[in-house]
This record gives C-alpha cells, sequence and structure tokens, in this order.
C-alpha cells in the first residue's frame, strides 16, 4: 500500500496547478513546496498574465511559501514541479535553501542541468516523477498553441 503523502502524491497535486496554468493559456508548468507532509504553497506559471519572464511556478511557489513560514528560506521543505526547474528559478531555489527538489519532466533544452546551472550544496534533487503525464501535458499545449497559429 502506497504511503498516503509520498512524492507522486504531491507531484499530482503540481499537475493539478500545471492544468491550471493549460486551461489559463499559460504554459503548463506547476509546482507545490511541501513542509512536514503539508502543501504550504502551491502555483503556476503566471508569465502570461503578469507580463513578466520572471513569473514561473517554481518563483511563486517560493514566495508563497516563505510567506507562510515568515522567512525566506525554505530548510526542510520540498519543492515539486513538473518541468526541471530553470537556471533562473534555480539560482532562486539555491538562495532559499529548500532541502528537496522534486521534478516530473526533464526540460533538456532550458533546464538547469543542461546550462551547468548549480543547486545548493545541501538540495537533494530527483527527476521522473510523474515524467510522463508531466511531458504530455506540455506537449498538449505546444501542439494546441502551434494549431492556433
Amino acid at each position: 500500500m502506497l504511503e498516503p503523502y509520498d512524492d507522486t502524491y504531491f507531484m499530482k497535486k503540481a499537475l493539478e496547478e500545471a492544468q491550471l496554468a493549460f486551461e489559463e493559456g499559460e504554459v503548463p508548468v506547476g509546482a507545490v513546496v511541501v513542509a512536514k507532509n503539508r502543501i504550504i504553497g502551491r502555483a503556476h506559471n503566471l508569465t502570461e498574465r503578469l507580463n513578466d519572464v520572471t513569473a514561473h511556478a517554481e518563483m511563486q511557489a517560493i514566495t508563497s511559501a516563505a510567506n507562510f513560514l515568515g522567512g525566506k528560506y525554505l530548510n526542510g521543505c520540498t519543492l515539486y514541479v513538473t518541468l526541471e526547474p530553470c537556471q533562473m528559478c534555480a539560482g532562486a531555489l539555491y538562495w532559499s535553501q529548500i532541502s528537496k527538489i522534486v521534478y516530473g519532466a526533464p526540460d533538456l533544452e532550458r533546464g538547469y542541468k543542461v546550462m551547468g546551472t548549480c543547486l545548493h550544496p545541501k538540495t537533494e534533487a530527483m527527476g521522473g516523477i510523474m515524467e510522463k503525464e508531466a511531458s504530455e501535458l506540455l506537449k498538449r499545449f505546444f501542439v494546441q498553441r502551434r494549431n492556433l497559429n
């Protein structure tokens, strides 16, 4: 029997956020920040709505979680995000000192790994959780977008 609050459970919550982004015409990336099996921040891409290139799901979730905690550091927290963070988000995650990052799909063009961006030395990272679902949502979004143009 699965633990009720495992990586898959929280990635499903991040995918729910990604679906909201999809429905709003945003690139469908969603994120949740978890502390002690409790979601303390949730967000999805808002770059189109806010006309802000920095309004990635991770950035929004970091701010939400920091506000919840009343401080800027996310020690003891885990970020679940549907797409591997870009170098901007990885940099913000570095400074937040988040303990763990779990992502769904890799970003082979703009992800922090291919860009050579370092995470905080104490941050653990793992990918591939619900990768297929995250990838399919992204593919569906870009196919739909191409068909509209």
